[in-house]
């Protein structure tokens, strides 16, 4: 506190601290330009990771507007409104508009990006197609085991009580889809253009089975088992990771795909399920 009388003048410093926080903005702003440059998002390989792009742009955009706005209002404020005498502090009341706007507009934006995110969801989220090609991804520290029915398209029971060194997912021998089901680690083949179902398990901890390119991510919850679909159409090999941190080997466990035409797809799962 000033002593007794005297005059109360902060101008000066209202005005470095308002340039530090337009510094604050524009290093901010830069340092964002020049990450993107060097780190962004893999290249798409699915139709459903366009609509997730999008939403994803929506709410950088979004973030970006609010980010600035606010770095320029409050280095407004710290010049222009600093302590300078005996003048009076303006009060909400006096400015009711804009604290309505400032208030209203994110808020707005906020409902808009909800709005948005319901229908995203419940697009991934949606019943599979009926041509769907059905695969099981099970997360195991720290492995991914991928499953494929046989040509029945029937997947074996499994029972945690049969697990074993020999049959790490448990599948019951007395089921006849046990012999034909075809069981790999961090292995994934997909066809290009035709829609895949994931039902994602777990067999310890929570995992987070991860397609980089293909914007998908989903936990495997212990106990529970997860469908989630998209379409993959961009042949390559890409990466599957682990999103989740679920142990000492967590960066460890990888996997590949293999997104390739339905005839190199059928001659490859049958080469599996002959060895």
């Amino acid at each position: 506190m000033p002593p007794q009388g005297e005059v109360r003048d902060e101008r000066q410093a209202g005005l470095w601290a308002g340039i530090l926080v337009l510094f604050i903005l524009v290093a901010g702003v830069v340092s964002f330009v020049i990450a993107r440059s060097q780190w962004w998002l893999q290249p798409l390989a699915s139709v459903q990771g366009k609509v997730i792009d999008e939403y994803f742009d929506w709410i950088l955009y979004a973030t970006a507007i609010g980010f600035v706005a606010v770095h320029l209002f409050l280095a407004a404020a710290l010049i222009r409104f600093a302590a300078r005498g005996g003048e009076r502090a303006a009060h909400w009341h006096e400015h009711l508009g804009a604290e309505l706007t400032w208030t209203l507009v994110p808020g707005a934006a906020f409902v808009i990006l909800g709005i948005l995110g319901v229908f995203t969801w419940s697009g991934i989220y949606s019943a599979p197609p009926s041509n769907a090609e059905v695969v099981e991804v099970t997360g195991k520290q720290f492995f991914w085991y991928i499953r494929y029915p046989g040509q029945d398209g029937r997947f074996a029971r499994t029972d945690p009580r049969l697990i074993s060194q020999s049959n790490p997912l448990g599948m019951d021998p007395a089921d006849p889809a046990a012999r034909t089901n075809v069981v790999l680690v961090n292995e994934l083949h997909m066809v290009t253009g035709r829609p895949v179902e994931i039902r994602v398990r777990s067999l310890d901890v929570i995992h987070s089975f991860f397609l980089p390119n293909f914007r998908v991510k989903q936990d495997a919850v212990p106990g529970r088992t997860v469908g989630i679909w998209f379409t993959p159409d961009q042949p390559g090999t890409y990466s599957i990771a682990c999103a989740q941190l679920c142990g000492t080997g967590h960066y460890t466990m990888r996997g590949n795909v293999t997104v390739e035409s339905q005839a190199a797809f059928d001659t490859w799962l049958q080469q599996q399920a002959a060895q």
